[in-house]
């Protein structure tokens, strides 16, 4: 345990420098007595549970975090750990990781039902699926998944300005107000920090200058694919080593309208397995998929399109990608916080079964979508919009 409580307070040190919070901290209900906080790994899971820990723990020695792919793991058990913690008048665990240990959900379970005054706060890849663990386990435990940092995020961190969060609806039926505030009352050159926050803001490290950012997120992406899928879903080495070679392939031709023949082929692997990949790699946000408005998802399905899950991965992966992609890239990546997204039989979104866009250029137009009620015309490279043409850099205040 010595060096559990040396690596936590050396971190305490270390976290204390980081000053704003994400913008799910709030939104978290930190009372709960088991939670799980999912998201994309360099998303900020643990600089938030150290930010918590420092701002809720006068007495530092009633938590403890840990990591679980600390080498005391080797050799002692969660339960163990939650002993230890009962009997030293610890009451709060805040377990990072949690995809690292096996069979956490079933030790969970039973730490919440003996232990009833501990409260344990855990993070996890973004692929973990709760539900399949244990049935008792997804009735007792609260889950929220944290997605990267949005535009909004990106302007306060960058100190250019402190803006309050908008609703779809805000946003498409005052969009020219909205917009005239922050470029024109407020002075604020938008678009040369959207241009820099698609290609290198969507992770915090971002601002990490010890750092190469495009190294730090391909390490992102190798410790995705060969550590935390491999953990979460039992895939076989073959498999697994099949995962590069289909995203390179993704980002060759993206946006990538699936032919699963094709791909088997060239993959040498069948079409279950191949959609099995592609599921995984969607729950481990590194790509999207999206199907038509008329389907509801399956596993199993054959997507309409897939994109990949921000622009940053995009950037990374295929550096000179088509900029129509791009955008639209950006504009799934920005609207899946919250929002359901189907592939329309017109146009290039349907949101929530009911809004429709298409997004493009500054001289994009309502040809694709003319007449069709609740439709919008997404622009990029404009500051400010006209009638039911919307910037696309103001869908980054949604969150």
């Amino acid at each position: 345990m010595e060096h559990l409580f040396s690596n936590y307070n050396r971190l305490l040190g270390i976290y204390a420098q980081y000053k704003q919070m994400r913008y799910i901290y709030d939104e978290i209900d930190w009372n709960n007595r088991l939670m799980i906080i999912k998201g994309p790994k360099g998303s900020g899971k643990t600089t938030m549970l150290f930010q918590h820990i420092l701002r809720t723990f006068h007495d530092r020695t009633k938590a403890l975090y840990c990591s679980l792919d600390h080498i005391w793991f080797a050799s002692h058990t969660l339960l163990d750990l939650a002993e230890y913690a009962y009997t030293h008048s610890i009451n709060h665990i805040f377990l990072d990781e949690i995809h690292r240990y096996n069979n956490w959900a079933i030790e969970l379970k039973n730490i919440y039902d003996s232990y009833t005054d501990l409260h344990i706060v855990a993070t996890g890849s973004n692929a973990l699926d709760i539900i399949h663990q244990v049935a008792d386990l997804s009735r007792r435990c609260r889950v929220y998944t944290m997605h990267g940092l949005s535009f909004r995020e990106y302007l306060k961190l960058e100190k250019i300005a402190d803006l309050p969060t908008c609703s779809l609806e805000d946003i498409l039926t005052r969009h020219i107000e909205l917009a005239t505030d922050i470029a024109i009352s407020k002075k604020i050159k938008i678009l040369p920090y959207f241009e820099r926050y698609r290609k290198e803001g969507y992770y915090p490290f971002y601002r990490d200058i010890s750092t190469d950012y495009w190294e730090r997120l391909t390490q992102v992406i190798d410790t995705v694919i060969f550590n935390e899928i491999p953990a979460v879903s039992k895939l076989e080495y073959d498999s697994v080593y099949k995962i590069k070679p289909l995203l390179a392939i993704l980002a060759q031709q993206n946006p990538y309208t699936i032919n699963i023949s094709t791909l088997c082929q060239t993959l040498s692997i069948s079409r279950n397995a191949l959609l099995k990949l592609i599921d995984l790699l969607d729950k481990a946000a590194l790509i999207r998929r999206l199907y038509a408005e008329t389907e509801e998802w399956k596993q199993l399905n054959k997507p309409e399109k897939i994109l990949f899950n921000n622009t940053n991965i995009m950037y990374a992966l295929s550096p000179n990608a088509d900029v129509g992609t791009m955008r639209e890239t950006l504009f799934a990546s920005i609207l899946a916080q919250g929002h359901k997204l189907a592939m329309p039989r017109k146009g290039d979104f349907l949101v929530d079964k009911k809004y429709l866009f298409e997004v493009g250029g500054r001289n994009k137009g309502y040809k694709q979508i003319a007449g069709i009620e609740n439709s919008f015309v997404v622009q990029d490279d404009v500051e400010l919009g006209f009638e039911n043409k919307i910037p696309l850099w103001l869908f980054g205040l949604l969150y």
